[in-house]
């Protein structure tokens, strides 16, 4: 039996968009937090928001010749255990909203068995926190029991850096994104896991929804992933629907646009482009838009981390920032505003400070990628990303959580 141990883990709206209730593949999620890696997780969230910005313009490609960049370790993992072959071999992927292939190799080894069909071809990927390159196979994978998916696309990699306490990754972007990664034919998508459990007809929608709980442990179970539509447990209200943004290269990914502010009435960025992706921890805005939260908020920059730092007294005046999405609006309140201050020492901080999740994403707005809304948001609203050309979020019952 395949069990879930974990997850990794981001053209117009129709007037009444459909959303699915019934979903035949519903998983839990695990959050890990990886205490080894790296402790400046702004350092970790800025490099891999560059490497998407180039996976974007359609760099994203890792040749051989060129495989041998260190990448520093990503703070969280979201492991997903899936079954591959007959009969299956367990293997740990960590689950990614902003790429698309799906390979294995990087800790246990690939097993072949007779449901195994090597094309001939190599795949390769290079990612903001990790990179590898190998070959392509088509075999089963198994997501959760009686839920096979035939002939699915899998990189076996031999070659692999950036990865750690996993076997691979499980990809959850759109399509698109795998277009070059595959040799010779690089003018080739690659199917994805969502593609083929729609196309195959095991998933209703064209559609998988995210949804994590805030939490303040190193390892907690706190989360699903909805294949083929949204959990209705989960969710506190509506699910706001937008387009896909047209703005290049967030238009590669879950992209979409939207405006922030403080308080009442100060902006913080203006109607812009930009991606939810929960394999970034934070939230990551333009540089002048970042000035300007700083500046409201009073923070000071703690070298230690990176992160903005507030006192005690400024977190008691902290107003809630506002997201506007398509007309939709989402409060993100001054305690989802915070790192948890009980794991202020795994990235290097002191117990008694408070720290903003709120950095700045390295560039001026106007890049067409001014902002990411990473993990700690998709912890607030429920995330549904959908191929028919559409993101929706809902508030869930920990949109107001005070657990950091």
């Amino acid at each position: 039996m395949i069990t879930l141990l974990g997850l990794a883990f981001l053209s117009l709206v129709a007037a009444n968009p459909v959303i699915i209730d019934r979903s035949p593949v519903t998983l839990p999620v695990a959050l890990k937090l990886n205490a080894t890696g790296v402790k400046n997780i702004v350092e970790r969230d800025v490099a891999r928001a560059k490497a998407l910005y180039a996976m974007g313009k359609g760099n994203r490609l890792q040749k051989r010749h060129d495989f041998h960049t260190k990448i520093e370790n990503q703070m969280f993992y979201y492991l997903a255990e899936v079954g591959i072959g007959n009969p299956p071999t367990t293997y740990q992927l960590i689950v990614d909203t902003a790429s698309s292939n799906t390979w294995i190799g990087n800790g246990r080894s690939y097993v072949i068995t007779p449901t195994s069909r090597p094309t001939g071809s190599e795949v390769g990927v290079s990612y903001g926190s990790a990179q590898f390159i190998g070959n392509q196979v088509l075999d089963q994978l198994i997501l959760a029991p009686g839920k096979v998916i035939a002939n699915q696309s899998i990189g076996v990699a031999t070659d692999s850096v950036g990865i750690s306490a996993s076997d691979g990754i499980l990809g959850l972007g759109p399509v698109g994104l795998t277009l070059g990664t595959l040799f010779p034919a690089v003018d080739e998508t690659i199917p994805t896991v969502v593609d083929n459990l729609f196309t195959q007809g095991t998933i209703d929608a064209h559609q998988v929804s995210v949804t994590f709980s805030p939490s303040n442990q190193i390892s907690n179970v706190n989360g699903e992933i909805t294949w083929g539509g949204i959990n209705r447990d989960k969710i506190a209200g509506p699910v706001g629907f937008t387009p896909l943004t047209t703005a290049s290269p967030s238009n590669a990914f879950w992209g979409f646009d939207q405006t922030i502010r403080y308080g009442t009435s100060t902006p913080i960025l203006s109607q812009t482009a930009g991606i939810v992706d929960a394999s970034t921890t934070l939230i990551l805005i333009s540089s002048d838009a970042f000035t300007r939260y700083r500046n409201a908020t009073g923070a000071v920059l703690d070298f230690n981390t990176g992160l903005l730092r507030i006192t005690p007294a400024q977190f008691a005046n902290l107003q809630s920032m506002f997201f506007t999405i398509n007309g939709v609006t989402y409060e993100f309140t001054a305690n989802a505003q915070i790192w948890p201050r009980a794991l202020n020492e795994v990235i290097g901080g002191l117990p008694s400070f408070i720290y903003l999740i709120t950095a700045s994403i390295g560039a001026p707005t106007g890049q067409g990628l001014d902002f990411v809304n990473g993990f700690v948001f998709v912890q607030r609203f429920y995330t549904v990303l959908d191929t028919a050309g559409q993101v929706g979020f809902a508030e869930t019952r920990d949109t107001r959580s005070t657990v950091n």
